[in-house]
């Protein structure tokens, strides 16, 4: 099976840094039924093509697993799927990383590119082809490929000739095919358990939890073992990039069966409305996620995110279909910024844990002490309740960038101490269904500043 990957950004050598493989050295790359081979077809300024060639051995197939005899004629030495995607990471493991040590400031660029497969499994056609690339800004051009040539009435086989066009950063190009190609397989050659779900989630960050076919994509690639699905689709929920177009519940303590993250939004939106919050920030905005619920609501006259990542920030502004009332503002939330005073309410929504705890009083003063709204909303997950997540394992967070994750009495410590220090009144409530030993999913401090208390 075969796979060529072309740029015509000058000079398209640089390609080769970006891959961390020389135009002018073909290297083989050991596989568990096979080998991979990286070459260069053309390697000049105005052009450069990777190709990756991956040639499986039906003996080893069955050698790995397979107990047929049948399994020694099949189409996976030649169809590009789950081997393929295999070979991709084993290949290209640094790119897919998004390292680049020599020349790290090519990473982010996006290049122009162009993505052949010649023959590759697409369960559903065409039609599938497209709607999962499209949505991620190639161009897609996928053409059946014919039983056999020789006798047009048998129809169209289940391959197709794959070229995409865009321009991507080679990160993304690299997961983009990497998630989608086993996907479009749907028939893996390995086991799938909690490992290919967390690998999913690593190579779909940014991406698939926004995704218009993401449920698709998800029990496709996990070959739609329920359990391990379930479980990928509520962390992606937990991504912070649930679709604007779902209703948020307007109840602070909502009781529906809606997604954890649904029911988070909406109870920070209820606590904004009790609150009165005109103008608001959204501190730790991330892709938007919660931006996107706030400016639904019309009573919200400023609406302020601001995150430390740029790339998050490119994220939330390209979401957002109405900027009118809405500003993003790229910076730490650990450093003061005067700026930032003066506004009703601020929301660290799912944000705390992602700071190391000893830069936590340096927060406190930036938020609580520097910008010192009105109503400060913070929500955390409870830790106590991470043993009723059947796929998270004991003693590991919700997420690989969490700092921590507290209990229901770490957390009320915390906020009773920032409210006695500074000044605020702190009220808890339980976002989720809450269980009786554990308590809820999430946990939210509602801090009203004792001036607008008391008045």
């Amino acid at each position: 099976m075969l796979l060529t990957l072309t740029t015509t950004r000058t000079p398209a050598t640089d390609l080769g840094f970006l891959l961390h493989k020389h135009p002018e050295k073909a290297q083989s790359f050991t596989l568990s039924a096979g080998t991979a081979h990286v070459f260069y077809p053309e390697a000049s300024d105005a052009r450069c093509t990777v190709a990756l060639l991956v040639e499986i051995d039906p003996i080893d197939l069955v050698r790995n697993g397979a107990t047929s005899l049948t399994q020694y004629v099949n189409d996976r030495p030649y169809a590009g799927g789950s081997y393929l995607a295999v070979a991709l990471r084993a290949v290209f493991a640094t790119a897919l990383s998004g390292r680049c040590a020599n020349r790290p400031e090519l990473v982010d660029e996006r290049l122009p590119l162009e993505v052949r497969v010649p023959s590759l499994t697409a369960r559903g056609g065409p039609e599938v082809v497209h709607k999962l690339f499209e949505p991620l800004g190639w161009q897609v051009e996928a053409t059946p490929i014919p039983l056999d040539p020789e006798f047009p009435q048998w129809g169209d086989s289940r391959y197709v000739d794959l070229r995409l066009t865009g321009t991507q950063r080679i990160v993304d190009a690299l997961r983009h095919l990497y998630v989608l190609l086993p996907a479009l397989d749907g028939d893996k050659h390995y086991w799938v358990g909690q490992d290919e779900a967390d690998k999913l989630l690593r190579s779909g960050e940014g991406w698939l939890a926004d995704h218009p076919e993401r449920e698709l994509i998800t029990n496709r690639y996990l070959e739609r073992r329920r359990p391990i699905v379930s479980y990928a689709l509520a962390q992606l929920a937990e991504a912070d990039d649930v679709p604007a177009e779902t209703e948020a519940l307007v109840t602070e303590v909502p009781d529906r069966p809606e997604p954890l993250a649904v029911q988070r939004q909406g109870s920070v939106l209820a606590a904004l409305r009790a609150a009165g919050a005109r103008r608001v920030l959204d501190l730790g905005c991330g892709g938007g996620a919660l931006l996107r619920v706030l400016q639904k609501e019309p009573s919200f006259t400023e609406i302020v995110g601001v995150d430390v990542s740029a790339s998050a920030l490119d994220i939330a502004e390209k979401r957002l279909k109405d900027k009118s009332r809405i500003t993003l503002r790229q910076s730490a939330l650990t450093y003061a910024d005067p700026s930032l005073a003066g506004y009703d309410a601020a929301v660290l929504m799912e944000v705390i844990e992602h700071v190391d705890e000893e830069r936590l009083p340096a927060l406190e003063h930036a938020v609580f002490g520097i910008a010192a709204p009105r109503t400060v909303l913070v929500t955390t997950p409870n830790a106590e309740y991470n043993r009723h997540f059947e796929f998270l394992e004991e003693g590991r967070f919700r997420h690989d960038d969490h700092r921590f994750e507290w209990t229901r009495e770490q957390f009320r410590s915390w906020a009773d101490g920032v409210a006695s220090r500074c000044g605020y009144e702190v009220r808890h409530l339980p976002v989720g269904p809450e269980s009786q030993d554990s308590g809820p999913p999430t946990q939210m401090a509602v801090f009203t500043s004792r001036k607008e208390a008391m008045a």
